[in-house]
């Protein structure tokens, strides 16, 4: 009898064992198929080091920039020169970013047996396209009427925004990072002289802790 009830335990155990296993592919098959899962960590920490480039390459300008101010005071052309130094350092940081992201993501993708360019992927980027491009033109706006000291806020929150309104379609992390990002922004607003440090810290530091979260929690594996 206690041969049989164990033969039968074995068979309930195993017969569970199966199930959960049906249950998990099944939810894996779902969470490919509504998220896009091969978002890359290493994507977020190379965009960090990149905006950290590019915020010393700023810096590097405004100290010019400010120099010939206290030597020949302002001048309308100094400053129409200063925004657009600035403007080409944030679009080399931004396909710089891009190229990198694209990289780290196809790799992903591929390790993982996974098309880069699907549906998910569509919604993915046209949920945080469209906040960036509205952010984009506000700032652009502001800056051709010389509202200068709330575009590192505006990036920062409009970049969040952009974020949170996209991480339903790819890793919840990314809400997070995206919640960083709009706080960050806010508590920014309070502190206009200091825009290109807490642009550092958002588009910087914040790329990198959040990738680093995102490739030890799902990528270090797959690559041990």
């Amino acid at each position: 009898m206690s041969e049989q009830n164990q033969h039968g335990y074995s068979a309930t155990s195993a017969r569970s064992a199966e199930t959960l296993q049906e249950i998990s592919d099944i939810k894996r098959i779902m969470e490919r198929s509504s998220r896009f899962i091969s978002l890359s960590g290493l994507s977020g920490i190379a965009a960090g080091i990149c905006a950290l480039i590019g915020a010393y390459f700023a810096n590097r300008i405004l100290k010019d920039y400010y120099e010939e101010y206290n030597l020949q005071g302002y001048t309308d052309d100094h400053f129409a020169m200063l925004k657009i130094k600035l403007v080409i350092v944030a679009a080399m940081v931004l396909l710089a970013a891009l190229i990198l992201a694209f990289i780290f993501t196809w790799r992903r993708a591929r390790q993982n047996h996974l098309p880069v360019w699907d549906l998910t992927a569509r919604k993915l980027l046209w949920n945080v396209l469209f906040p960036l491009i509205a952010g984009g033109v506000f700032v652009l706006a502001m800056l051709q009427y010389d509202e200068w000291h709330f575009v590192a806020p505006a990036s920062l929150v409009f970049y969040g925004l952009a974020l949170v309104n996209g991480s339903k379609y790819t890793l919840s992390d990314v809400r997070y990072l995206g919640y960083s990002e709009i706080v960050l922004g806010l508590i920014s607003t309070q502190f206009i002289h200091s825009g290109l440090y807490f642009w550092a810290i958002g588009f910087g530091v914040l790329h990198i802790f959040y990738g680093a979260i995102m490739w030890l929690r799902y990528e270090r594996v797959n690559s041990q």
